[in-house]
């Protein structure tokens, strides 16, 4: 059923549990030194499930992790992935200052870069969060030497969006920077995010099947698929105190990530983003 002439971005954004930004009201960074580490076990999982199904990918990394966690990053790079960087402590890029966000990915990436001893060319912005409020952020990518941002969701949402952006790959006007933007499906003229994340759990998996087919069959063009290893862990702990709306957005269908997860890597071709 894989579409074998055309390869899709599979990547996946490497971050703990308790780092993600529904749950900054409850938890500071401060603090993060005292939860339970799950990381590392949760992203072997997707390594032995990519390796089942022969697929390489991205792994964008938090610099927080890879710090705590260099034996996880060589891990991944061992096994023939590309490695990328998603900031240094998570934040999202709205929230910081230029000189604040210059600092944090810098950092992040000449800790990826001392682990592995390959540059790291590819960045992707906590919860998507090059908005038109930052987009002062893709100067500062370009100044530390990244060629590429997978930052820019094309859809309107509370945390992320620019929802006039292109749909598929495009080089920035400003910068020289390649921008590979989270896939939206066309569906009934309304672009819908059927890309992963909350939306891979949330989502049927036919539906959800059924509009990255159209993206590759009747658009003829790859789709941009993510996933975050805390997505395969139902078993996490729980943050009782966070609001409803976090919670749901966090702990929906984690049981069925995994069984989703084999389902599309048997339907889909993927590679890297440096495939490309």
């Amino acid at each position: 059923m894989q579409n074998e002439w055309l390869v899709n971005y599979l990547t996946i954004d490497v971050e703990e549990h308790f780092q993600v930004a529904a749950f900054e009201d409850v938890i500071s960074a401060d603090d993060w030194h005292n939860q339970q580490s799950r990381v590392a076990n949760n992203t072997s999982s997707i390594l032995g499930l990519l390796d089942k199904h022969n697929v390489k990918g991205t792994f964008f990394i938090v610099g927080w992790v890879a710090e705590k966690h260099p034996e996880l990053v060589r891990a991944i790079q061992k096994a023939g992935h590309e490695i990328g960087c998603h900031s240094y402590s998570h934040r999202k890029v709205y929230d910081l200052s230029p000189e604040q966000f210059r600092e944090d990915t810098q950092k992040a990436k000449y800790i990826l870069e001392d682990i592995t001893g390959e540059p790291v060319n590819g960045y992707r912005a906590p919860s998507y969060s090059i908005t038109p409020k930052s987009l002062w952020a893709l100067d500062i990518l370009e100044e530390l030497g990244f060629t590429y941002d997978s930052s820019i969701f094309p859809i309107y949402h509370d945390n992320y969006g620019i929802p006039n952006a292109p749909r598929f790959r495009y080089e920035h006007a400003k910068q020289k920077l390649i921008e590979y933007p989270i896939s939206t499906a066309l569906i009934f003229g309304r672009k819908i995010p059927v890309s992963g994340g909350g939306y891979f759990r949330l989502f049927p998996y036919w539906f959800t099947r059924m509009g990255l087919q159209s993206i590759n069959e009747k658009e003829r063009q790859p789709f941009m698929f993510y996933l975050h290893p805390w997505e395969v862990d139902p078993g996490q702990p729980r943050f009782k105190n966070a609001s409803l709306l976090s919670k749901f957005r966090h702990y929906n269908n984690l049981n069925k990530t995994v069984d989703r997860l084999e389902h599309l890597l048997h339907d889909f071709s993927f590679g890297p983003i440096n495939s490309d």
